[in-house]
């Protein structure tokens, strides 16, 4: 077939944009077609501005664009967000830049403790910064961010009553902590928790946040397939202490995102409680789960290791009253942290792709 350009937006109005349902150029989401001799130059934009969703678009246009003109034909593909007002074709948050999950294999490795400082940490330098606490069971949020005793409230947006989060530190927060007294247990089914959360993210007026981080319950179920299914992830990041039990279910958390129905960039390790360092001897350290286990394992999985967190008493202090560590100025727990939220900036301002096995490409993204 010849190349050109009616026969190319022939064979591009095959795919499906995945989240707004309908073919990519009904949606105007072809946004430049350039014919150079034997190579067809196409900027196509997406909906969903995690790097595995414009992946998946990108295998898409090349699979239907070589099926059409011939396999001979080379096809460099360009995918970008949706920005500025096309970006609220997106239905699930569509003023958010960035997604990011935190997730632990194993409970009591200071997961939450990690992502309320980055939080803070960002919110800090300026991000406009939101979290969801997405540990339906065992909520923790509302005490590190010394809100226990609020209450959002809610606000009509476009004829619709959204809940506003609740703001401390420069972070907007939402957690199930704050519908439940804090003695009551929350015993949910599957189905329920997974529809509390996905509350959480379209039922809430979060207004533009440059970074949404959500902080997952331990393990790998129905809360963490939910979210992949529910909201747009740009990736994960892998909590874990140096201990081998711990190293053995990072492991997995790892592997669960980058199974092919996931399929979610896994951004980055942190080692949370790498040494001990006594408050009498602060130049002693002390490895008492073991030295450098998380960055071994991000090595071995081909994961960017992004740091490490002492175990020092003042991290666990901040957080029982509320004022996450890294806003303790210049203290070694602080600067821990402080060295996590820039390498994470720095994984959000390069190309992220998936390490999953590549998945089968089809007519649609």
């Amino acid at each position: 077939m010849p190349i050109t350009q009616e026969a190319i937006h022939a064979a591009l109005s095959r795919i499906i944009e995945p989240d707004l349902k309908k073919d990519i150029v009904a949606l105007d989401l072809v946004r430049e077609v350039v014919i150079d001799e034997n190579t067809v130059h196409v900027h196509v934009e997406v909906s969903n501005p995690a790097m595995h969703s414009r992946k998946r678009m990108e295998e898409a246009v090349v699979f239907n664009l070589q099926q059409a003109l011939g396999k001979e034909v080379k096809v460099v593909v360009n995918v970008t967000p949706l920005s500025g007002e096309r970006g609220t074709l997106r239905k699930v948050l569509p003023h958010v830049k960035h997604i990011v999950a935190v997730a632990s294999g194993k409970g009591g490795v200071g997961k939450s403790t990690v992502t309320a400082n980055l939080a803070a940490g960002l919110a800090q330098r300026g991000w406009k910064v939101g979290l969801v606490d997405a540990d339906i069971h065992g909520p923790s949020m509302p005490l590190m961010f010394d809100v226990v005793h609020e209450r959002p409230r809610t606000r009509d947006v476009d004829g619709k009553a959204m809940i506003v989060p609740v703001e401390s530190h420069g972070v907007k927060l939402l957690s199930i902590g704050f519908f439940a007294a804090q003695d009551q247990a929350i015993v949910w089914r599957g189905p329920m928790a997974s529809k509390a959360l996905e509350q959480l993210f379209k039922d809430a007026d979060w207004g533009e946040l440059d970074l949404l981080l959500v902080d997952l319950p331990p393990g790998t179920g129905d809360i963490h397939l939910s979210l992949v299914q529910a909201v747009p992830l740009t990736g994960a990041i892998i909590v874990s202490t140096p201990q081998p039990v711990a190293l053995a279910d990072a492991r997995k958390g790892v592997g669960m995102f980058r199974l092919p129905s996931v399929n979610v960039p896994v951004l980055g390790i942190v080692e949370n409680m790498a040494w001990f360092t006594p408050e009498e001897l602060p130049e002693n350290k002390y490895y008492i789960f073991g030295k450098g286990g998380a960055r071994a394992l991000a090595e071995e999985l081909q994961v960017p290791f992004l740091g490490e967190v002492p175990l020092v008493q003042s991290i666990r202090e901040a957080g029982d009253v509320g004022r996450p560590a890294v806003l303790q100025g210049n203290t070694p727990s602080a600067k821990a942290f402080n060295d996590l939220c820039t390498a994470l900036q720095q994984r959000l301002t390069q190309p992220i792709l998936p390490l999953a096995a590549k998945p089968e490409a089809s007519a649609s993204a």
